[in-house]
């Protein structure tokens, strides 16, 4: 009888001798939720299918960012009281964490017990999305962007203010400063270096305008392993962040007059050789298949709004005349433009997705967009307007996006689309849970209430 090849990443760690094993999965929101392991129920939990697996409390699909759980889900909830559901390492995310002892790492995600991909796992959504693509023909490769401000506080000294009037790292604007990148040289260079030596390349970092602000453009790669690290990115720089007394938010729009953090998402469609996107001999250099992608975009993207801008917080970043975009229009390398075409040689040419910020799940996002996309393709779409000039020049008559979180989720619980490509359990969950950050928002009295109201009405 044949012995099973180990995999070299569980070669690896049985080798380095380590007696842990640090290991996480994405909830709803894109906060990874971890662990660490015994190296001895590390190397059960490795052990492929049907044995291996841990169990892992279901709550993390039950509960929001501040552990509230929901009481309006059906998949989890206080009615199943909170078991135990299996979670499988993926052997390929391995990598060590320089900053924890190069403790050895590893992404998982949830499954049924039949093996069966669970359906409100973030990362399984996305892999769902990517297996269509499979069965299209296609490989997806995709690179994300983070825009995030960073905070001089702790968790006490945040804690201490109640939530109110934190401390920008760096005073003014500033957006390409050689000078603000070295007034904190030590963290932006471990930024830089540590996040390589995670397997979180970086092609570039820099300032960007406002107090704080820097900007990272992660390595290009396959769409899953863009999102893996994308996610590993948000919990990497926070983690960092901490040796160095900053604090980095991602929140899309932390102050009303400062400019949002985006999250944009760069996209090619490949045949294993080449990028399909290119066309030398077409008009600038697009290829039909690139048009029918950014047309299903353009159609129907607003359908999974809510997966792309998933806070209350989201659509305070959607104003005019701070960078992001309002409507969904394209343009020819146009950063007004919610659909960033980049055409020129076979290796650039790509989508950038300008609409989501930084505070997304970044599986989430990155199903949706690949999705929609993928929906234009199959349907044969056009592109039914002209690229926008300027800041939208030729999109007057286009209807804005929705400013609100409860529309948005409205508008997606409808979406035949949506369901088609993501499943009802999918969207129902997502949904629910939706509804139920826009009700904690409508519960709460803000600051701004009490500046309005307290005194003079």
């Amino acid at each position: 009888m044949a012995t099973q090849k180990m995999h070299p990443a569980l070669d690896a760690v049985r080798k380095s001798g380590t007696g842990k094993v640090k290991v996480a999965c994405s909830d709803i929101d894109g906060i990874l939720r971890g662990k660490y392991l015994h190296i001895d129920k590390f190397l059960g939990a490795a052990e492929p299918y049907p044995k291996g697996g841990f169990g892992f409390c279901d709550v993390v699909f039950g509960w929001d960012s501040g552990d509230q759980c929901y009481d309006n889900a059906q998949v989890t909830g206080w009615q199943h009281g909170f078991p135990d559901a299996l979670a499988r390492l993926d052997l390929d995310t391995a990598r060590r964490v320089p900053w924890d002892g190069n403790v050895p790492f590893f992404l998982g995600e949830f499954v049924n017990a039949d093996g069966s991909p669970y359906p409100v796992c973030p990362r399984q959504t996305l892999k769902r999305v990517l297996a269509q693509a499979k069965k299209l023909g296609f490989d997806v490769m995709a690179g994300m962007e983070f825009e995030w401000f960073n905070f001089a506080e702790t968790p006490q000294s945040w804690a201490a203010k109640k939530g109110v009037g934190p401390d920008s790292l760096t005073p003014g604007m500033f957006g390409y400063s050689l000078l603000r990148m070295a007034d904190n040289r030590g963290f932006f260079n471990a930024l830089m270096d540590e996040m390589a030596a995670f397997g979180v390349p970086i092609e570039g970092l820099h300032t960007e305008t406002g107090p704080g602000v820097y900007e990272v453009a992660i390595a290009f790669s396959e769409a899953l392993e863009a999102a893996d690290r994308a996610i590993l990115f948000k919990t990497g720089a926070k983690e960092i962040g901490k040796r160095f007394s900053i604090m980095p938010s991602f929140m899309a729009k932390w102050h009303q007059h400062l400019p949002g953090c985006s999250g944009h998402i760069h996209q090619s469609l490949s045949d294993g050789k080449s990028n399909l996107f290119f066309d030398a001999k077409s008009k600038r250099s697009m290829s039909k298949l690139f048009e029918s992608y950014l047309a299903g975009q353009v159609a129907c993207l607003m359908e999974f709004a809510p997966m792309f801008w998933p806070t209350v917080n989201s659509y305070k970043r959607l104003v005019d005349g701070f960078w992001a975009p309002v409507k969904p229009t394209w343009g020819l390398d146009n950063r007004t433009a919610s659909f960033r075409v980049i055409a020129g040689s076979p290796k650039a040419t790509r989508l950038e997705t300008r609409c989501p910020g930084a505070d997304v799940n970044p599986y989430l996002a990155m199903a949706a967009v690949i999705a929609a996309g993928l929906h234009g393709v199959e349907k044969g779409l056009k592109l039914t307007a002209p690229p926008i000039t300027g800041t939208n020049q030729g999109a007057e008559n286009i209807p804005r996006a929705p400013r609100s979180l409860i529309r948005s989720t409205q508008n997606f619980k409808v979406s035949k689309v949506a369901r088609d490509w993501l499943g009802d359990t999918f969207v129902d969950h997502f949904a629910a849970t939706r509804e139920w950050e826009h009700r904690q928002w409508q519960d709460a009295v803000t600051d701004w209430e009490l500046k309005r109201y307290f005194e003079i009405i």
